[in-house]
């Protein structure tokens, strides 16, 4: 386990679940360049295929964590409490001046539930997004982190607005931006120059994207069928390209409804894809169809249309200036707005306030005047 120098300030980037790592890899490329601090990335091992985790390192030049917890699977008591005894292992010995986390996963719930145990500051990035439903775990990682933190750092102004209403002090907010779109922007490029859409048979907007990974919608059998029934009938008008999260791949097995969907012409199930791979595909989608949050901002840095299939978002500023709407589980619904995108009838969406690369120099340079370390270039 590395140490570092007594007399330098330390950060700490926790992450488990590959959007952490889209969120992570900016900060710490600008703490990098405009700081000395010195920092640390702990990846708890909440997602654990090297599909779903590795490649994506390697994807956003983000260095290789330093600590692996290597958690894996387990229901969300038995991963959370995994993690928080061997965080606070680490944070104990580490004795880190800020603890950084990102999202809303399990890793993000343990970390915080530890720091505010060993009286360590911690900042939340991605503060502030509330869908408004409690059963869903990720509302109640958001709620708890946020009411834990010592910084918070939000994406648009309605997660502003949330944190007021629940009593939050205005100054631990602070909006910075979505830094989630620095990695998009950076690596566009580099994306577009894959032959990803060669290998697969596509051409640039002919084809939908669809990825379905909630246990609210996976874990329900008459749902998730439902939802698989609509991808069967957008591919008979577009090919449809599927990466199918793992979990998702174990229920379509438990129902059996591997066979006919492998049989769909036009239905390509593939593996999980990494970072770049899987954003050259997006950025080219004539439509994307999901149940992400992540993805509901890339479309919308994007300006392709968006299809939530879910009842409600933590992600309004997608819906209410961008290109993305929420349609719910309802089969029939969904078809009817996926015919509406195919048929060339949407709404042209634009990029939010701060959505605009820079997020993770902002975030550099809060930390570092938080942590009194003077940086490079003022704060902007």
């Amino acid at each position: 386990m590395p140490s570092f120098r007594g007399d330098m300030k330390k950060v700490i980037h926790i992450v488990g679940a590959r959007p952490n790592f889209m969120k992570v890899a900016p900060i710490h490329r600008a703490i990098s360049a405009r700081t000395s601090l010195r920092q640390l990335v702990i990846h708890t091992g909440q997602h654990y295929d090297a599909k779903m985790s590795d490649v994506f390192f390697a994807d956003l030049g983000l260095p290789p964590p330093e600590i692996h917890l290597g958690i894996g699977s387990g229901s969300h008591a038995e991963q959370t409490a995994k993690m928080m005894v061997e965080m606070e292992k680490v944070f104990l010995q580490e004795k880190p001046d800020l603890v950084s986390v990102v999202g809303d996963v399990n890793s993000t719930i343990a970390a915080a539930l530890v720091t505010s145990k060993l009286a360590i500051p911690l900042s939340h990035v991605e503060a502030g997004l509330r869908s408004f439903e409690r059963h869903q775990p990720e509302e109640i990682n958001r709620v708890v982190t946020d009411r834990l933190s010592d910084l918070l750092l939000t994406p648009s102004r309605d997660a502003d607005a949330n944190l007021l209403k629940e009593g939050i002090d205005p100054k631990h907010i602070h909006l910075v931006g979505n830094v989630m779109i620095d990695s998009l922007l950076s690596s566009k490029e580099k994306a577009d120059q894959l032959p990803t859409l060669k290998t697969l048979g596509l051409t640039p907007k002919g084809y939908v994207v669809a990825t379905l990974h909630r246990p609210s919608n996976v874990d329900n059998p008459k749902l998730l069928a439902g939802l698989l029934g609509v991808l069967m009938d957008v591919a008979k008008e577009l090919p449809v390209v599927f990466p199918v999260h793992p979990r998702t791949r174990k229920m379509i097995a438990e129902q059996g409804l591997g066979p006919k969907l492998e049989q769909t012409p036009g239905l390509k199930l593939v593996d999980p894809m990494g970072y770049l791979e899987f954003l050259s595909v997006t950025s080219q989608a004539k439509l994307v169809m999901t149940d992400s949050g992540g993805l509901q901002e890339e479309t919308t840095a994007l300006n392709v249309p968006c299809l939530t299939m879910r009842e409600q978002t933590e992600r309004p500023i997608t819906v209410e200036v961008g290109s993305n709407e929420v349609v719910g589980t309802d089969p029939a619904r969904i078809r009817e707005a996926a015919n509406r995108v195919l048929s060339g009838d949407f709404k042209k969406g634009r990029v939010p306030e701060l959505w605009d690369g820079r997020t993770g120099e902002r975030i550099a340079d809060l930390y570092a005047r938080f942590l009194g370390v003077e940086t490079k270039r003022a704060f902007g």
